[in-house]
């Protein structure tokens, strides 16, 4: 390979002569400011000729330093690079002179020799295997991946050339990082057959894929575009190298996206059974077995003998991964949470597990916990397992991150456990509410609006009616249930103050800045159905001043707006005003009503302004014809005789509201399916109750 020839700067030579020469003096040579480049930046720029030799290059690929007298490099250094007198004041912010801009000859011969360079490596390149496939086929890419500025008829052409270029060469693509590209976008635009082509061909290697900084995307590719045949195909090859593979800084990742994006639940049961030691990675039951479980809990019940060396295995590989602060994994956090549910409370393993979460003082393992469905079972127990210093360290960690945590699917657990292990009340509302609601009564815009969104979402939603609805099935999630009997049973000996006692404290501390929002935002939270779901969860268990919040929906009701009698006529705003005017809850398993404490006298409120507007009768035949017979129902109603009266007088307007009669049947079961299909029942049980004797 031609060589490339510098001629040497004098100048530099000299100042190294004078480098030496201060070394071996007894007093440093003194400074100047110059008023020039430097002298390391002229060398930069010192002109390049092409060598007269190929041999004895250095380790500067193909550059090649050469040697002559000092005479001739001076003279021809001055002619390009003239120095600037070092006396001079600096020329930094001035306009350039003609002396210090003349180097067009060595800016010239500075292109030519990297045009030459340029030539050289594509030389290189030409010499390796499938060089004009790959240089093809990456022409290709780089037409293909502008998807937009591609018609389809001429994509439908390029890959199919493409196509014709990688068959039975795919594996010569995916370990280099510029033609791996190449593959996952064919990937991208195949038909069923052409991926299924690809991933036979990558038969056998994908584990080193894994293992590849690049390959490893196209890897996931295949597992999110492909179907369950490739899916099938790729992931048995990581059975037997997981405790490897999840130490891997590449491999690591895409093992974690397999066994939770990619694997079938069986898979998952082979891929973490792995995690408890040797053992389970070489010996497998073939086809469905129960032998194959993943839960800790049967596999000890069957071999009790074996529960230290597994117990050893489980928790060293967990530590391995928590050191290395990699603790993102969703394996990661189903592996503990097996660990933690086969620890005893009080026990060494225990207090080790807890030390183990705490012991990262980011807080990132915490974090990364919470947001996964076997992580936040994790942190709940670990709440509920440990003392009150081990609960204060937790909330600390999530500090700021409350609120994203009411949102999510799996973090609201978190909270819940919170409210119901922890004892010091002021510090979980101290640290927790102020995220959730506001830090005072009076709520902001801002606050407000955040708050509106937060009881109209799936989740938010929980940990501020959790308190006040307690575990009602409208609201609590099957999953979050099954959770929180687990850390009620662990908090009967880890807690000491009464679950009564705890909520209706935190209850006190949450209630105002709600009863603020329902009082100036009423109208805003009756026209969604989670709003009214709120007003009617919240309102009866409340502590403090409800006479705000409910004059306010009276408001509603007497609103003329089109949009609130539509928003009336709702179930959920017929619910909603149900159970206030009964004053409670209904109780399933009592058949009563529970109510509330203090009792509130919502019914008088609603009856007095449904009568001045004269609206009784118009609420008896509408949707809203329960609140009219729960009206009938409550007790404590001073104006029932008066409300009786009302309706005895619309009797023919109730009969043309309730609906046709069910047809005769055979059968008193579908007779009665058909009654209740049939009608406005409202208004079929106030004809029956007007027609009771008084």
């Amino acid at each position: 390979m031609a060589g490339i020839k510098r001629k040497p700067n004098p100048s530099l030579d000299n100042q190294n002569d004078g480098i030496k020469k201060q070394k071996r003096g007894s007093a440093p040579l003194p400074k100047t400011k110059s008023a020039g480049p430097s002298l390391e930046t002229e060398t930069d720029s010192d002109p390049i000729v092409d060598s007269d030799t190929t041999e004895h290059s250095g380790d500067d690929d193909g550059v090649s330093w050469p040697s002559g007298s000092d005479k001739e490099i001076q003279e021809i250094e001055d002619e390009v690079y003239p120095l600037q007198p070092l006396n001079k004041e600096p020329t930094i912010g001035r306009k350039p002179t003609d002396s210090t801009t003349t180097t067009n000859g060595a800016g010239n011969s500075s292109k030519e020799a990297h045009a030459k360079q340029k030539a050289l490596a594509q030389e290189r390149k030409a010499t390796k295997p499938n060089a004009v496939s790959i240089a093809r086929s990456k022409k290709l890419w780089e037409r293909l991946r502008r998807k937009s500025h591609v018609p389809l008829e001429e994509r439908k052409t390029l890959v199919a050339e493409l196509f014709d270029i990688i068959t039975g060469h795919v594996k010569d693509f995916v370990l280099k990082h510029d033609s791996v590209r190449v593959i996952q976008t064919a990937i991208k635009y195949a038909n069923r057959d052409q991926r299924k082509m690809i991933a036979m061909e990558l038969k056998g290697e994908y584990r080193n894929l894994a293992e590849s900084r690049y390959a490893k995307f196209l890897l996931g590719k295949l597992l999110v575009q492909g179907d369950q045949e490739i899916r099938d195909t790729i992931v048995p090859e990581f059975y037997g190298q997981v405790r490897r593979l999840i130490r891997h800084p590449e491999a690591s990742w895409i093992l974690d996206d397999i066994y939770r994006g990619a694997a079938t639940a069986e898979q998952k049961h082979f891929l973490l059974r792995e995690w408890f030691g040797a053992e389970f990675a070489i010996f497998k039951s073939e086809g469905k077995s129960d032998k194959n479980t993943s839960i800790l809990k049967v596999i000890l019940a069957e071999n009790p003998e074996k529960r230290k060396p597994i117990m050893h295995a489980l928790h060293d590989l967990i530590n391995i991964l928590v050191q290395k602060k990699t603790t993102g994994f969703t394996m990661l956090h189903d592996a503990m949470r097996q660990y933690m549910l086969n620890i005893k409370q009080g026990s060494e393993e225990m207090t080790e597990f807890l030390e183990l979460l705490k012991s990262d003082e980011e807080g990132d393992l915490l974090k990364n916990l919470a947001f996964t469905q076997s992580g936040a079972g994790v942190v709940s127990m670990a709440l509920a397992h440990g003392n009150a210093k081990d609960r204060k360290l937790i909330l600390r960690a999530y500090k700021g991150l409350f609120s994203q945590l009411s949102y999510d699917e799996h973090g609201h657990q978190i909270i819940l456990a919170a409210y119901d292990v922890i004892d010091d009340t002021v510090l979980t509302s101290k640290s927790i509410f102020p995220e959730l609601v506001g830090k005072t009564a009076d709520l902001d815009e801002i606050q407000t609006q955040a708050l509106i969104a937060a009881v109209n979402h799936n989740f938010a939603r929980i940990p501020i009616l959790y308190l006040f609805a307690n575990r009602r099935e409208s609201f609590m999630p099957l999953m979050g249930r099954g959770l929180l009997d687990t850390v009620h049973s662990v908090r009967t000996d880890t807690s000491k103050k009464d679950p009564v006692t705890r909520r209706r404290e935190l209850i006190t501390h949450l209630s105002p800045p709600l009863l603020s929002l329902i009082a100036n935002n009423a109208e805003a939270l009756v026209q969604s159905s989670y709003g009214c779901q709120f007003m009617m969860e919240f309102l009866p268990g409340a502590i403090g001043d409800r006479d705000s919040a409910l004059e306010a929906i009276v408001a509603v009701i007497q609103s003329n707006a089109p949009e609130m009698k539509e928003a009336l006529k709702t179930p959920a705003a017929g619910r909603l005003l149900k159970t206030l005017v009964q004053g409670g809850h209904y109780d399933t398993k009592d058949r009563r009503v529970k109510l509330a404490e203090p009792a509130f006298e919502f019914h008088n409120m609603l009856f007095t302004t449904l009568e001045a507007k004269g609206q009784v009768l118009e609420w008896a035949t509408s949707d809203n014809s329960f609140v009219i017979v729960a009206l009938m129902e409550t007790q404590g109603f001073d104006s029932r005789e008066t409300l009786r009266e009302i309706l005895i007088k619309g009797t023919k307007r109730l009969e043309e509201a309730k609906g046709p009669r069910p047809e005769v049947s055979t059968t008193e079961t579908r007779r009665k399916k058909e009654q209740s299909r049939s009608g406005n029942k409202g208004v079929q049980l106030l004809l029956e109750k007007i027609r009771e004797p008084s």
